[in-house]
């Protein structure tokens, strides 16, 4: 998932994890307008554009031939008439079942406390999880979202998730205000691939 703000950089650091084997990109600019997303768009390589979600200005999914849409909040309408891929994000567990039924795939969110947003806390004990694993409600089509690091990632697999959202474990490697050398950041993404893998 993208930073929640646009910087200088971010477009040469996509590409760069693009290069690496980056498979999905959530471009996730929350209260953004819309037309700095299209500027990063444009910015890069069209190559890459089957390979990117979006959170808001859905108008961009079809503009730029983009993977799909992102619903954040369950109020959140689905545009009309809209036809393509679609995720959302579920805050709670006994949710998961609904969502599941009309989505690609789901978000889960906290597994663990933000990296990203300091107030946004783990908001499931492991017995909880635990109990969703084995009811089945955890499998290949959700995936862990929040405080996802290097560290956790074991845990993630062991309770069935399809796969783990990672935002601040990868952004807090690159000063976004001090920096140009993003070295650190690709070679940590290397590190998450290996560990995934």
């Amino acid at each position: 998932m993208t930073q929640p703000t646009f910087f200088v950089e971010e477009d040469k650091i996509l590409t760069s994890l693009f290069e690496e084997g980056l498979d999905c990109l959530h471009l996730y600019k929350p209260g953004s307008s819309p037309m700095y997303a299209e500027r990063l768009l444009t910015l890069l390589s069209d190559e890459y554009y089957s390979k990117i979600v979006v959170h808001d200005h859905f108008y961009l999914k079809e503009e730029y031939k983009l993977r799909g849409i992102h619903i954040d909040h369950e109020d959140t309408p689905i545009p009309n008439g809209y036809k393509g891929k679609i995720s959302c994000t579920c805050h709670k567990i006994e949710d998961l079942k609904e969502a599941k039924r009309h989505m690609e795939y789901v978000f889960l969110k906290n597994i663990f406390d933000s990296q990203t947003f300091a107030e946004e806390k783990s908001s499931f004990t492991a017995n909880e999880l635990e109990e969703a694993a084995k009811r089945g409600l955890i499998d290949r089509h959700v995936y862990a979202l929040g405080g996802m690091n290097i560290d956790n990632i074991r845990v993630a697999k062991e309770l069935g998730f399809g796969g783990i959202v990672i935002c601040g474990d990868l952004w807090n490697r690159f000063n976004i205000h001090q920096e140009l050398d993003y070295k650190a950041l690709i070679t940590h993404f290397e590190k998450l691939r290996k560990v995934i893998g």
